[in-house]
C-alpha cells in the first residue's frame, strides 16, 4: 500500500529536522540562530514542544486550553537530542494512526483539519530545518519535494504570518531564485 503522500513529506521534514538535531555540537547549543530570538537550543525546543503537542490534539481530540501551561516553557532536559527524539517520535505516530488525518484538532486558533495542521508542520519542520542547518554549519539544502510541498502550504497565508509576531516580512527572492530561496524568501529569511 502506497504511503500517504502527507505522511511522506512531514516524516521527511522530521527526518531532515533529526539528522541536524543529531549533528548540534556540545558547544553550539547556546550559538544564535536565523531566528533572532532564539538560540539553537531555544530553536530546538520549539519544534519539540511542537510535536509535543500532536498526540494530545490528534489522538485525544484535546484542545491547547486543556493542558494548561504543561507544554511551555523550556522542556528540553539534560538530554535534548533524547527529548527531540522522543518528542518526534509520538508525533509520527499520532498522526499514522488510522483515521488520525480525517480528525479535527483544536488549535489555538481554533479548529482545523487534521491534514492542515501536519501540512503546516511540515512546513515549518522544513525551514527551520534550514534555520537549524545555518545555524551550525550544516548542509543547508532542503529536498526539492519537501520544498515544492513548503512553497505551496505557506504561500497562501505568507503575508499573514508577519502578523503573528513569530515572522519576518516577507522578502523579495532575486529574479530567478530556485524554489528553497522563494520558500525563505515568502518566511523573511536571507538564504
Amino acid at each position: 500500500m502506497a504511503e500517504n503522500p502527507l505522511l511522506a513529506r512531514y516524516g521527511e521534514a522530521l527526518d531532515l529536522f533529526t539528522e541536524r538535531v543529531h549533528a548540534i555540537g556540545p558547544d553550539q547549543w547556546d550559538d544564535p540562530t536565523p531566528c533572532t530570538e532564539w538560540t539553537v537550543r531555544d530553536l530546538v525546543n520549539h519544534l519539540a514542544v511542537e510535536q509535543m503537542w500532536v498526540p494530545p490534539l490528534v489522538h485525544d481530540s484535546s484542545g491547547a486550553a486543556d493542558h494548561g501551561d504543561a507544554l511551555e516553557g523550556d522542556l528540553l532536559g539534560d538530554d535534548p537530542v533524547a527529548t527531540w527524539d522522543a518528542a518526534a517520535a509520538a508525533a509520527r505516530a499520532a498522526f499514522r494512526e488510522p483515521g488520525a488525518l480525517e480528525r479535527t484538532v483544536t488549535l489555538s486558533y481554533g479548529e482545523s483539519p487534521a491534514t492542515e495542521y501536519c501540512a503546516q508542520m511540515t512546513a515549518d519542520a522544513a525551514v527551520h530545518a534550514w534555520d537549524l542547518s545555518r545555524a551550525i554549519g550544516a548542509d543547508e539544502r532542503l529536498p526539492k519535494p519537501l520544498v515544492d510541498f513548503s512553497v505551496r502550504e505557506v504561500a497562501p497565508y505568507a503575508a499573514d504570518l508577519e502578523e503573528s509576531g513569530l515572522f519576518a516580512a516577507p522578502a523579495e527572492a532575486p529574479a530567478g531564485a530556485d524554489a528553497q530561496t522563494k520558500l525563505l524568501a515568502l518566511l523573511g529569511r536571507a538564504p
